[in-house]
């Protein structure tokens, strides 16, 4: 290792850039230098969206080569346990902690040679040129390239190899085979190796066999249609007009939970990005939306508009919100690890600890307790998280009933979810699973209680 970065030591006419200095176009590297600092972002603790968000470099590309480096970077996210796992094998010894830069690079170069199948020349000079024109990486410019190298000769046989759960954090692994066993738990790390394909839910009175003809869509079980490959949404048909909206089909059921809630006051709480209190709209219930985060209910308001549907929108902590009548019925929508949402944001396995859990199960409990205090008598909460952390979902459930006496279960009914068995629990829960509907594509992970205040 000492003896490559010995050989980096260059004239000062020759000296890779720093890495404040910006850099010229070129249309070969540019989309792996914004997915490198895509993946900078994500280790700085950036969620993915938010990361791509606020890379420059990824505004500036087009078409195709913005294609590429979203998926880049996903299926680095994705695979990246994998991906470690045979980068290790060529390695005398781990990279030191200063040099993750190094390592993203030959994350990336691996994510293109075993899993995209960029041809191996232009996998590898590219990773090269990245680790040379900076100064912090350009000791490694040799190592990447016979890393790469071998990765891509040796790589492929040894990635087949490796179990899904080598994608997977241990302690995510652990959780999930304690809650739903060894057989399901292989089950999600599986789908998890997938991308999730697009869903849309219509409004209220569109005619679904037209929209599943006009875009191609099939219609699944639950009522949401299904598009198996669409990257640019807002050119699809019907998304100007407002017809509908995207949104997993798990997402879609915890609102059905509630019922006919036309012409009754519904408090959509973590409202935001919208798709629940869109749902509520269009079914004729008159919604209170509440988030604490302005830029996002911006979101829901263009999203209303674009629909062309009302809601009444309330920036506040959902702890601190009082409105002044109460709620028939409530939609808890609860921040959470997002463990059921892998699929569509692969960074959630390396950014999620179990530290975090512990602190959001605490803030879910006091948000239930909460959320019941405004409700009507003989008022409905449907609580939900798209998690897959019992401690999330059905310890939550279990603690909320225990508490608070005044309080039922209603349990859910297959029919409700679109004829999904598999998904109600013994206690009579909503548990969906990333590898359900696996003959479909797969769904989100979610987790829905209903409970009744009694009058």
């Amino acid at each position: 290792m000492s003896d490559i970065a010995g050989q980096a030591w260059l004239s000062a006419a020759a000296m890779p850039q720093s890495s404040e200095q910006p850099f010229p176009d070129n249309p070969v590297l540019d989309a792996r230098r914004a997915a490198l600092e895509i993946l900078d972002r994500i280790s700085e603790g950036a969620a993915l969206d938010d990361a791509i968000a606020r890379t420059r470099g990824f505004e500036r590309l087009e078409g195709p080569d913005r294609g590429f480096a979203r998926a880049l970077v996903s299926e680095t996210l994705r695979r990246r346990g994998s991906i470690d796992h045979v980068i290790g094998a060529f390695l005398d010894r781990p990279l030191p902690k200063k040099s993750a830069r190094v390592m993203d690079i030959l994350r990336l170069a691996a994510t293109q040679l075993l899993i995209l199948e960029t041809p191996a020349h232009a996998a590898v000079s590219t990773s090269v040129d990245l680790a040379a024109e900076r100064r912090e990486t350009a000791g490694y410019a040799k190592l990447v390239n016979a890393l790469a190298r071998k990765i891509g000769k040796a790589g492929p046989e040894a990635l087949a190899k490796l179990p899904a759960r080598t994608d997977t954090p241990s302690w995510m692994w652990r959780s999930w085979e304690r809650s739903l066993g060894p057989v399901k738990t292989r089950a999600v790390a599986e789908a998890h190796r997938s991308f999730a394909p697009l869903d849309i839910t219509l409004k209220s009175g569109e005619d679904t066999n037209n929209w599943a003809s006009r875009l191609g869509a099939e219609l699944l079980s639950t009522g949401s249609l299904r598009i198996a490959k669409a990257s640019d949404v807002p050119s699809l048909d019907g998304f100007d007009e407002g017809a509908w909206w995207v949104q997993d089909t798990a997402a879609s059921l915890p609102v059905k939970l509630l019922g006919d809630v036309s012409g009754k006051r519904v408090i959509d709480l973590c409202a935001a990005p919208g798709g629940k209190t869109l749902q509520l709209a269009s079914t004729g219930a008159h919604v209170v939306a509440v988030d604490k985060s302005g830029a996002r209910l911006e979101r829901v308001k263009e999203n209303l508009e674009r629909t062309k549907m009302k809601a009444e929108l309330v920036e506040e902590d959902a702890l601190r919100f009082r409105p002044s009548e109460k709620a028939d019925a409530i939609l808890l929508d609860a921040p959470c690890t997002a463990t059921g949402t892998i699929r569509r944001h692969p960074d959630i396995p390396w950014s999620k600890g179990e530290t975090a859990l512990t602190a959001l199960a605490d803030l879910q409990s006091k948000m239930i307790d909460h959320a019941l205090t405004l409700l009507k008598p003989g008022g409905m909460l449907v609580y939900c998280v798209c998690s897959l952390q019992r401690e999330e979902g059905e310890a939550q459930a279990k603690a909320a009933l225990a508490r608070h006496s005044s309080v039922e279960r209603l349990p859910v009914a297959a029919d409700e979810i679109g004829g999904l068995a598999e998904a109600v629990t013994r206690d009579g829960d909503m548990r969906t699973l990333p590898s359900m509907l696996a003959d479909k594509g797969g769904m989100d992970g979610f987790f829905a209680t209903r409970l009744r205040l009694r009058a």
